[in-house]
């Protein structure tokens, strides 16, 4: 396998964007525009292995799951590509034409730039932290029989799933019940990728209830990530045995989401979370709107969804304008509140109140007024900035691809290769480093993942279902 480290020169050369954008951030729509292609390169750089060697134990296909592809996509490329439709609106562009009454906000502009030069520093410094630490050379101690797999993956989905239940019924320990949720579901959705060219209908028919389960969950969740999500993942998952199908298919579907669920969701939470329709009658009612909306209502929903909800910098925007203006940079503030945060509520009662710790920012940037039930917590990529500007940028991103991938990485040595390392556990346990949510929320969740990691590998060793080599 190769092993060979990035030299450091192109690693570098992933910084060239964002140097150039900002040397040319008097010119705000050039700056833009290069701190914005500049993450398209990056992906080009990195994926093709031009900076580092893409691992050659498996093929790309067989590898997706993965940081150096999967989390990166998701996470660097909600981040950092996303923002385009909100640059065009700033520029006076609706449902992409040109409206010439619409006089250009310059401030608005300079400050859009600069998001985005941040979102490429980000991304680049991201990046290089997976790539430093991308290497599965060393072999597994432990192993599973193949022919043992497709049973165990579905064993997973099975016991995972009335574990949610047990942690989210005993309080203060509800976020495991969350990480066994989602491993439930994509060890259900990798059991059913198995079984599928395995022809064992047994497996496949439970697998499918478990996944149309699943999907029906998130399609009454309000949110739209749990729905892309739930077909992405099988995609991925299937990918490597049916090519053609899943690009005939999966990605006109996903394309097909993109389009629909703006109004689904915007429907489906007036009627369900104001109480006034049950989750099945909402889900109808958003179903029939998306549907057989007229195009004229579809296009503003589209569009608003596109500026203001697909992408963040509108927030990110916000937080710059008030730091370190206004609000001084929190240094290690962020970080020391979440290690209260990372202390189960079980063993500290009175611990304040992790949602109320983020929001005090929100109000302090004046994001959200104080007497708004609205929450709008900041993205990691944003904390990372209120802690200590560019530099915070650059050192939390370098040091989240770096965890990112050092997880991975041991994932793979605990449970014998990339199946059960990388695909499940890693996939199942820390799939909130797909987004990467506020401080406290995120280290929490990956820390106490990691410890669920931990727990799973004893209880597998221990069953002998993973023997030693």
């Amino acid at each position: 396998m190769q092993t060979k480290q990035a030299p450091m020169e192109r690693i570098i050369m992933l910084y060239v964007p964002w140097a150039l954008a900002a040397l040319l951030s008097s010119d705000a729509q050039l700056s833009y525009i290069i701190a914005w292609l500049g993450s398209f390169l990056i992906f080009f750089l990195t994926l093709t292995g031009w900076v580092k060697p893409i691992p050659n134990d498996m093929s790309v296909a067989e590898q997706l799951m993965r940081p150096i592809f999967l989390v990166q996509i998701i996470f660097a490329g909600y981040m950092a590509c996303t923002s385009i439709f909100y640059f065009l609106d700033v520029l006076g562009y609706q449902n992409f034409e040109k409206v010439s009454t619409t006089l250009v906000d310059q401030n608005r502009l300079q400050y859009t730039a600069q998001c985005q030069r941040y979102y490429c520093l980000g991304h680049a410094a991201f990046v290089s932290g997976i790539l430093i630490f991308m290497d599965y050379s060393t072999k597994s101690k432990y192993y599973i029989a193949k022919d043992k797999l497709a049973n165990l993956l579905m064993m997973f989905a099975v016991v995972s799933f009335p574990a949610s239940i047990f942690f989210i019924r005993i309080p203060g320990l509800s976020q495991f019940a969350n990480q066994f949720s989602s491993l439930s579901f994509i060890a259900g959705t990798l059991a059913l990728a198995f079984a599928i060219p395995q022809k064992k209908i047994g497996n496949t028919l439970i697998c499918l209830a478990f996944y149309f389960f699943n999907f029906y969950t998130a399609l009454t969740s309000g949110f739209k990530e749990p729905i892309i999500i739930s077909v992405l993942v099988l995609g991925v998952f299937l990918y490597p045995n049916y090519k053609k199908m899943v690009a005939g298919i999966f990605i006109p579907a996903l394309l097909i989401l993109f389009m629909f669920l703006p109004t689904y969701n915007r429907i489906f939470r007036q009627n369900a979370w104001s109480g006034d329709a049950s989750a099945d009658e909402a889900t109808q009612l958003a179903l029939d709107a998306a549907l057989n909306s007229d195009s004229g209502d579809e296009d503003d929903s589209n569009w608003g969804f596109m500026v203001y909800r697909l992408s963040e910098i509108d927030m990110f925007i916000k937080f710059t304008q008030s730091t370190p203006k206004t609000v001084d940079f929190y240094r290690t503030k962020l970080l020391a509140q979440s290690g209260m945060a990372i202390i189960p509520r079980i063993f500290w009662p009175g611990k304040p109140s992790t949602e109320d710790l983020i929001m005090e920012r929100v109000y302090d940037a004046g994001v959200v007024n104080r007497a708004s039930s609205v929450s709008a917590k900041p993205a990691f990529i944003v904390d990372a900035y209120l802690t200590l500007g560019g530099w915070g940028v650059f050192v939390m991103m370098l040091i989240y691809g770096a965890v990112a991938q050092i997880i991975s990485v041991k994932a793979e040595k605990l449970f014998g290769g990339y199946i059960l390392g990388t695909a499940l556990v890693f996939s199942g346990l820390f799939q909130i480093m797909w987004r990467g949510l506020s401080f406290e929320f995120l280290i929490n969740t990956v820390f106490w993942s990691y410890i669920s990691m931990l727990a799973i590998h004893k209880i597998l060793t221990a069953s002998n279902i993973l023997k030693e080599v």
